[in-house]
């Protein structure tokens, strides 16, 4: 039941909305117990007998009210006996009509009125449960996203958040208006029959009992289906992403079987999860029927043979005990459909609890300006806890103001994690590093981030014109700045070149533009940050020879007169380098400038040679 509740949790905010839903349920769970209570006199009117009946009736004179059978009877009996005689049985017969027609309308416009306002609740929860899930990805550090697939973060703001929104709605009906309904039916059949309703109560625990055994089956369904349809959409994500791949290597049919498995799999839980479901109407349905039934046999000895009560009376119950089948069903769907929203919910819940393991400090320090040095000290870093084995392991470095390290080695040696680390993108496990004397992780993030600039070997561009790509993240920028940037990195004569310019759309991760022109786009970026730290990673490693020399040239030209922190793949780019720092197995094994280590005739040189040879 706590669970239940932390659904509801999502309704905060939208309180007012919620209560005008209540109220005007209220109003229409009341107009629609007037139609039904209207269907007695009505009977009473089509089955009365002569006008000597009526007339011994208001002999006996006006009874006093009481909220009884007998009482409710004999107040009606009077009153339609009074204006029977003196307006007619068809003057009366009209007007029972009209006023059935007029509560029936209002019970339906309230009713209306009340998904009205309902529906600002649900499309205003899901539109911040995505906001929330989106925000908390920006959020998450990168570690996270090595253990978890994208798909499952898709599928989250996809069907999870949707599941959530029938829920809330289910379950603000649930709460409010069936409970409602069958309060107040159950009211009124206590006060024609209390033997009849305490027979229609004793069989509530087996109906109760029952839909809650399948709903905990149904919650369990539901949760399988979310995860498999994570992984259909991760597959997606990986075939969209891949297809240059897959084609060349004619591997469609592999990944078409792979797909279709795993499609089949969900269809499988979805058909399972669906039957569950689909139980709760005829279920429901059938045991109203059996008491209904129960309640004919009883009713009927009553109105027959024991003469306790009367036959409209009796068939005014009967429409009654009807009016709370349809709540009850509803009840019965209501509560599946909250257990298919708890299962997103706890999932959901999931990423939105996940742990922010880089974050700011109370009262971080403010970087604004780089002035003297970076200094790693005893840095060690491994990914996860109690991991065999460190990506880094000691790490001292310092890396002067204006100064271009550079760090080469084998791949998995550590030098792009201990790039990643300078703009926090994880964290040391142990050891530290400083900025002009200040822990990393004491700085505020933003303002860190803010004084680098960073160009990576994949070129990370988005569906956007030239213009926004190369203006990306930076505020109050002019048209003139970024064609001046787009200059500095031999960009500006290529993107003139295009149909619109500088507003062309580039497409999915730039597949307009060919490596060296996507590059040179990224560079472009850098230099309009125009920031004091740069970190380079494998800039040019991906590119042809032509396309490397003007990668390269616009690089030095965004390396001047900065402290630069380069990955090389090539040991020709970084033959300027101050400082060319070689890194082995998560350790630092040499360091020097190019000509001292090519002197030493160890592992750089061995490097340099394979390098020249081929």
């Amino acid at each position: 039941m706590k669970k239940f509740f932390g659904v509801l949790r999502y309704v905060k905010g939208y309180w007012k909305y919620g209560i005008l839903n209540i109220v005007f349920n209220i109003f229409s769970v009341v107009f629609s117990l007037f139609s039904i209570v209207l269907l007695f006199p009505f009977l009473k009117i089509l089955f009365s007998g002569n006008n000597n009946d009526l007339q011994e009736i208001i002999a006996k004179g006006k009874p006093a009210f009481s909220f009884s059978a007998s009482g409710i009877q004999d107040t009606i009996n009077y009153t339609l006996a009074e204006q029977t005689f003196t307006a007619g049985k068809i003057s009366v017969l009209v007007w029972i009509c009209l006023f059935i027609i007029v509560t029936i309308f209002l019970k339906n416009v309230t009713r209306y009125l009340a998904m009205y306002f309902l529906s600002p609740v649900r499309n205003g929860v899901v539109r911040d449960m995505r906001n929330k899930i989106f925000n908390k990805t920006m959020d998450l550090s990168l570690s996270y996203y090595s253990e978890e697939r994208k798909g499952d973060i898709m599928s989250l703001m996809t069907t999870d958040v949707n599941a959530i929104e029938w829920s809330i709605m289910a379950s603000l009906e649930m709460i409010f208006r069936e409970p409602l309904n069958i309060v107040v039916y159950l009211i009124m059949m206590f006060a024609l029959s209390t033997k009849l309703t305490l027979i229609t109560l004793a069989l509530l625990p087996i109906t109760v009992g029952l839909i809650a055994i399948i709903g905990k089956s149904l919650k369990r369904s539901s949760a399988s289906q979310k995860e498999k349809m994570g992984l259909i959409l991760s597959i997606m994500e990986e075939t969209l992403g891949g297809l240059r791949i897959i084609k060349g290597f004619n591997a469609e049919r592999k990944v078409s079987d792979k797909f279709r498995d795993e499609n089949q799999l969900y269809t499988g839980i979805s058909i399972k999860m669906f039957r569950k479901a689909d139980l709760a109407s005829p279920l429901s349905e059938f045991l109203g029927v059996t008491v209904m039934v129960a309640i004919l046999y009883i009713g009927g000895t009553m109105v027959i043979e024991d003469k306790t009560m009367e036959g409209a009376l009796f068939i005014t119950y009967l429409a009654l005990f009807y009016q709370i089948l349809t709540p009850a069903k509803s009840f019965t769907s209501a509560y599946y459909s909250v257990q298919i929203g708890l299962a997103s919910a706890e999932r959901i819940d999931k990423i939105l609890n996940a742990e922010i393991t880089i974050k700011d400090v109370p009262n971080p320090i403010s970087v604004t300006k780089f002035e003297k040095e970076i200094e790693y000290r005893d840095v060690s870093f491994a990914y996860r806890e109690g991991e065999v084995g460190w990506v880094l392991n000691k790490i001292n470095l310092k890396i002067e103001k204006g100064k271009t390290i550079a760090l080469v080695g084998q791949s998995g040696s550590g030098k792009t994690t201990l790039a990643d680390m300078l703009p926090r993108f994880y964290d040391t496990t142990e050891g530290d590093i400083l900025i002009d004397g200040v822990s990393l992780k004491q700085a505020r993030i933003k303002d860190l981030r803010a004084i680098m600039g960073i160009v990576t070997q994949e070129s990370i561009l988005f569906n956007d014109t030239v213009y926004n790509n190369i203006a990306f993240g930076i505020e109050n920028v002019t048209e003139e700045q970024v064609i001046e940037a787009a200059k500095i990195a031999n960009a500006h004569e290529f993107i003139s070149q295009m149909q619109n310019g500088y507003q062309t759309n580039i497409g999915d991760r730039g597949s307009k533009m060919s490596g060296g022109q996507r590059q040179r786009i990224s560079i472009a970026r850098a230099v309009l940050k125009n920031p004091p730290i740069l970190i380079l990673d494998e800039a040019t490693s991906a590119l042809d020879t032509e396309s490397e020399r003007l990668v390269q040239d616009a690089l030095f030209k965004l390396m001047k007169n900065r402290t630069s922190l380069v990955i090389a793949h090539r040991l020709s780019t970084i033959q300027h380098a101050d400082e060319i720092i070689v890194m082995q197995k998560g350790e630092i094994i040499e360091r020097g400038t190019h000509t001292t280590l090519l002197a030493n005739n160890n592992t750089y040189k061995k490097l340099y040679d394979l390098q020249a040879f081929v």
